[in-house]
C-alpha cells in the first residue's frame, strides 16, 4: 500500500511540474512577445561611440548655470524620452528650435559626454555636449549614432526672466543614416 502511495505521489507531482519551453525551431504564438537582445552601444572611443575622456569631474555641488547643469537638463530630457513622457521632454527644448525626430524609433537611450566650454553671443551662452543616441528602430533594429547638442541660456541681464536663464535645448546634430 505504501508504494503505491508513493508512487501516485510521484506521479502526481510530475503531472503538476511546468512544461519545457518550445524547441527553438518551433513558432512563437503571434501573441508573445519576441525576446530582444541586449542593447550594446559602442564604448567610448570606438567608433560610434562617445569621445574617451577620462578627466576627472569635479565632485561637489553642480552650478545649474555651468556646463553641467546644462548636461543635466540633457539627462532630465533623456529621461522624460525613455518614459515615453514627450510633453516634458518638449519643454526642455527653446522656442522655436527644431526639436530631435524620435518618430522612427520604439526605443531610445542616450550616454552624455563632458560638455564643452561655454561660448557666449548676443546676450546668451551657448555650450555643446556630446550624445551618444541608442536603441531599436519600429521594426525592431538596433542603432547606434553620436553626435552633439547645444544647449543655450540667456546671460544674466536685466529684463530677462528666470525661465530664460535656465538652460535648453537649442539644436542637435547627428548624422543622417
Amino acid at each position: 500500500m505504501k508504494r503505491g502511495l508513493v508512487l501516485a505521489l510521484l506521479l502526481a507531482g510530475a503531472c503538476s511540474q511546468e512544461t519545457a519551453a518550445p524547441p527553438a525551431n518551433e513558432a512563437i504564438p503571434a501573441n508573445e512577445a519576441v525576446p530582444e537582445t541586449p542593447l550594446n552601444p559602442p564604448a567610448p572611443g570606438e567608433p560610434g561611440g562617445l569621445p574617451d575622456d577620462r578627466t576627472p569631474i569635479a565632485e561637489g555641488p553642480i552650478d545649474p548655470t555651468g556646463p553641467q547643469g546644462a548636461g543635466q537638463v540633457l539627462q532630465r530630457y533623456f529621461a522624460f524620452v525613455e518614459s515615453g513622457n514627450s510633453a516634458e521632454a518638449n519643454k526642455l527644448w527653446s522656442e522655436g528650435a527644431p526639436k530631435l525626430d524620435l518618430s522612427p524609433y520604439k526605443e531610445v537611450h542616450a550616454n552624455i559626454g563632458a560638455p564643452g566650454g561655454l561660448e557666449g553671443a548676443a546676450g546668451s551662452i551657448y555650450v555643446d555636449i556630446p550624445v551618444q543616441l541608442y536603441g531599436r528602430t519600429i521594426a525592431g533594429k538596433e542603432f547606434s549614432a553620436q553626435g552633439s547638442m547645444t544647449l543655450r541660456r540667456v546671460n544674466d541681464v536685466p529684463g530677462s526672466t528666470p525661465e530664460q536663464r535656465e538652460w535648453h535645448i537649442y539644436r542637435s546634430e547627428f548624422p543622417r543614416g
